[in-house]
């Protein structure tokens, strides 16, 4: 912990990403960057939590909420896939009585129609969807693997501290659990992301102590594929308030990637960042740059909205002295 709140106290942010870069060349390849193609498709906004930070849910009766009929979501997988996608990225909110029928049916109709990659149901919906039918975590898991869940996001961690998810989301899961899906996950051969949203309410303590677990967790397991730090945006939310600026940002990227020495992969967040701080991540730690987001509705909801195409992602990379690999979710090459 004193460690690495002393990474906070380095006036030098130039040195403080040169030592990140270095460690970003000593767990992957050097001369390269990987990107991806994915649609982020968020089949409900009917969430149960209403986070404090969050600009995205409605409550269930509202005139805009909306849950995808399963051919919509279908037509949407199918558009993506004819656009190159290489996954999936399927979250949504923390519906009150869909349950794991309707999951196991969702995952199996996609599979049977379309041959893609489902990165799917963040740890806090795996809760929501354990809790609404009436089984346990590992259960949950279990089925939803069967029927087609190939990897899981790491969505819902926010800041993995008590007081932080009471202030601001205290009908979302516990850290304990957060941490739990995980590392059950894990067991069960389901690979998963870990993320951070930092920039609200947390102290520097906090955040410390976010990466800490992640570490501890990945010693154990080795389940964890990459590693996301993105900022809180407040625009359209209750919580309000400003969103840090780059400068906390590549500090903040570039002390994880010192901290987080098991992970393999850390991900620039250009969609909160926009393409010239996420250029610069890239000498601060980061090794992939995200994905060519064929949708994206949670953060554009905030009124932030940094989106590029193939080509764009390419000159990036490549204005940046690297090379543009093409991977798949579990970051292979492809």
């Amino acid at each position: 912990m004193e460690e690495g709140l002393a990474l906070f106290e380095v006036k030098d942010l130039v040195r403080l990403g040169q030592v990140a870069n270095m460690r970003r060349e000593a767990v992957s390849p050097p001369e390269a960057v990987s990107y991806t193609i994915t649609r982020n498709i968020n089949y409900t906004n009917i969430c149960v939590s209403e986070c404090a930070f969050c600009a995205f849910f409605r409550e269930e009766g509202h005139r805009e909420a909306y849950l995808l009929t399963v051919e919509e979501l279908l037509t949407k997988i199918e558009e993506a896939k004819r656009a190159g996608a290489l996954q999936i990225l399927l979250q949504g909110g923390l519906h009150p009585e869909l349950d794991i029928a309707y999951y196991e049916g969702l995952l199996r109709q996609i599979k049977r129609r379309i041959p893609i990659h489902l990165h799917a149901f963040s740890p806090t919906e795996i809760v929501q969807i354990a809790k609404n039918s009436g089984i346990s975590l590992e259960e949950a898991l279990v089925r939803l693997k069967d029927a087609g869940l190939d990897t899981i996001p790491g969505g819902g961690a926010e800041i993995l501290a008590p007081r932080v998810r009471q202030t601001l989301s205290p009908r979302k899961c516990s850290a304990d659990q957060w941490l739990e899906v995980m590392e059950m996950a894990h067991i069960l051969g389901i690979k998963t992301t870990a993320t951070m949203m930092f920039g609200h309410i947390e102290s520097y303590e906090e955040r410390i102590a976010h990466l800490i677990q992640l570490r501890e967790l990945q010693h154990h397991t080795n389940g964890f594929t990459a590693f996301i730090p993105w900022t809180y945006q407040p625009g359209h939310t209750a919580l309000g308030g400003d969103t840090s600026g780059g400068f906390d940002y590549l500090r903040t990227l570039a002390i994880s990637r010192i901290m987080l020495d098991n992970f393999p992969n850390i991900q620039a967040s250009l969609v909160t960042q926009g393409s010239q701080i996420a250029q610069i991540a890239l000498k601060f730690g980061a090794n992939d740059l995200g994905e060519v987001m064929l949708e994206e509705n949670v953060v554009r909801s905030t009124g932030v909205y940094f989106r590029q195409s193939q080509a764009d992602l390419i000159r990036l990379i490549e204005d940046m002295g690297y090379q543009a690999r093409l991977r798949n979710t579990l970051y292979h090459s492809c």
